[in-house]
């Protein structure tokens, strides 16, 4: 009894409290209407977060881009409604830019009629297509609710009103647009009557080519750019197989951020031609294409050209380099859906050095992955698929084979299974870090390899260790050694290869496919062959001079069989070590050519 008035009062006290809710993966479709978050506070007076769009009048299906920016903020509600009555329904839909950041929302009847966050990560801007419908009203005017945190959040922030075409809306007061996108009056291209070809490629123009010294006009397979000087112009020429975008970038290093951009989009049946901006790595800021002019393009047998000419310099503008400079210059291709850009599912092609497109005339290639990156790869298969095998192979097999022999003063099968692998752990640990140079962080997207790759580590650098503390033969602590130590590098070798398989078709190395999976497969099961003949030969050999032993057979005594499976033990490495070198030439040449 002393435990209910407690208990009841406990209780008592957590139901007088009204329940609060939040949704920090923007599930807020009970907002729709009111836009107000359910917190259970007032929300902030004045405005701090800006909404803005990239066009001032729409007609039916056309897409506006929105951003809404500021202070930095966990989560959102954006719709678009009737200017004349904004207390309506939400008009119009969305389309996604980053599915991690944003996702739609069903509002009334209308599919993705609203945007809202995905989680409650900080953001300081984040961008979306808005759809206009086929049948809606005049002025259209887009309302945000922001939250910072739970008690801190801004209903209804009104943003900038658009209009259909013929019905503009005259008002003093300015609107949220950014001018700069859309200029009134844009160039249009036109279809591109002659192909793109390679000749003068290294004479008199500028040419980077993806094979090296591919054709364009010839070679379906052939990433194609060339410049060519004009007088005070430039006449640029670009050439891929894409099915959405081809696109070229002027770059003070070989890392994407701060890049002049230039992309030819295809956009349903015709393509579009405009320079851009990289801000970071995140989708580039299109500009006018009233910097450019001589625009043509042409799309067939799935390869997509364009040409346009561009002045060297253009003083008024900072994001538009001096052609006449020197840049890397990168190439790189990828998706496109209703003229808006993915980001591109392979590394682009990169130069090796900086070039003067303007000054010189060279015919170069380019590496679509980093330096340091092959490195890594290369490291990472001399380790995992040779020095280790070969070393685990000796330290299983061939222990009779030398009984005697000994170098520096240790048998021979232990000194080489030392060497092979103090050289995995050496590789090993300096692959390891070369990525973290080139990224200068922990990689988001490279799926499971990283984590894979930590465990390796982990398994190689405590190989050694225990190797350290080696008990004596006649130690009862010995078969416990000898079950770990193979344990681990088992695991190890492993997960090595599962590693491997994943790194293969990474973006930074992105080994050609499925050549790349059916080679490695085929490693694997030459090296599982090797082990097992060698198991069934020392099976049947032991089984051959357990007989002999036991009939007393002395005209073949036991030490002539076994000299006799040594020989095949002999040959069997030779051939297997042959083998394994060229597999391990075959990656390196590949990931030479990348």
């Amino acid at each position: 009894m002393a435990l209910v008035v407690p208990v009841f009062v406990i209780w008592l006290l957590a139901c007088s409290f009204p329940p609060a809710t939040s949704y920090p993966d923007g599930q807020v479709t009970v907002a729709c209407s009111s836009m107000e978050p359910r917190h259970k506070h007032s929300p902030q007076p004045g405005v701090i977060h800006n909404i803005t769009v990239d066009k001032t009048v729409f007609s039916p299906g056309d897409q506006i881009k929105v951003t809404l920016s500021g202070d930095r903020f966990s989560g959102f509600l954006i719709q678009a409604r009737n200017a004349n009555n904004l207390d309506g329904d939400a008009v119009g839909s969305f389309s996604l830019i980053d599915s991690q950041v944003s996702q739609l929302l069903k509002c009334g009847s209308l599919p993705g009629s609203a945007v809202s966050q995905t989680n409650k990560r900080r953001k300081e801007q984040v961008e979306f297509y808005w759809i206009a419908p086929s049948a809606g009203p005049q002025h259209i005017q887009f309302l945000a609710t922001v939250v910072e945190k739970y008690a801190i959040y801004w209903v209804k922030i009104p943003g900038p009103i658009i209009s259909q075409s013929g019905f503009l809306l005259v008002s003093s007061k300015p609107q949220n647009v950014v001018p700069s996108v859309v200029p009134p009056a844009v160039p249009s291209a036109s279809l591109l009557t002659e192909g793109v070809s390679s000749s003068g490629c290294g004479s008199n123009k500028f040419c980077v080519r993806s094979p090296i010294s591919c054709d364009p006009q010839r070679d379906l397979h052939c990433f194609f750019l060339s410049f060519r000087r004009e007088g005070d112009s430039i006449l640029i020429e670009m050439s891929g197989p894409v099915k959405g975008y081809l696109s070229f970038a002027l770059s003070h290093d070989q890392w994407m951020g701060d890049d002049d951009v230039y992309l030819c989009v295809i956009n349903q049946q015709t393509v579009t031609i405009n320079p851009g901006y990289f801000r970071g790595r995140k989708h580039p800021d299109v500009a006018s294409s009233n910097v450019l002019r001589d625009m043509a393009w042409r799309i067939e047998d799935g390869i997509l050209q364009c040409s346009f000419r561009r002045n060297i310099r253009i003083p008024d503008s900072q994001e538009r380099y001096p052609l006449d400079s020197h840049h890397y210059i990168f190439v790189a291709d990828g998706d496109a859906e209703d003229g808006h850009i993915h980001r591109h599912q392979r590394q682009p092609l990169i130069t090796s050095k900086m070039y003067n497109v303007a000054e010189s005339n060279e015919d170069v290639g380019g590496s679509r992955s980093p330096l340091l990156i092959k490195f890594h790869g290369a490291m990472m298969f001399v380790a995992w698929m040779t020095t280790v095998s070969i070393g685990v192979l000796v330290a299983r097999f061939f222990k009779p084979v030398w009984p005697t022999s000994t170098l520096c003063g240790e048998k021979i099968w232990f000194q080489v299974h030392r060497i092979l692998m103090v050289t995995t752990v050496l590789l090993t640990v300096l692959a390891f870090v070369l990525p973290f140079l080139y990224r200068g962080y922990w990689s988001t997207r490279a799926g499971y390899h990283p984590y894979l790759g930590c465990i390796v580590l982990a398994l190689a650098v405590l190989q050694p260790i225990i190797a350290v503390f080696r008990p004596p033969p006649c130690s009862h602590r010995r078969p416990l050694f000898n079950w770990a130590h193979w344990g681990t590098g088992t695991i190890a070798r492993i997960i090595a290869v599962a590693a491997i398989f994943l790194g293969m078709d990474l973006q930074a190395l992105d080994l050609p496919d499925p050549w790349d999976t059916y080679t490695m497969v085929g490693f694997v099961l030459w090296h599982v062959s090797v082990d097992i003949l060698l198991e069934v030969h020392g099976f049947f050999l032991q089984k051959g001079t357990r007989m002999m032993v036991e009939d007393h057979m002395e005209i073949l005594n036991p030490s002539i069989a076994k000299d006799e499976g040594h020989t095949f033990k002999k040959i069997v490495l030779t051939v297997y070590i042959c083998g394994n070198f060229a597999f391990l030439i075959t990656f390196l040449a590949a990931i030479n050519q990348l």
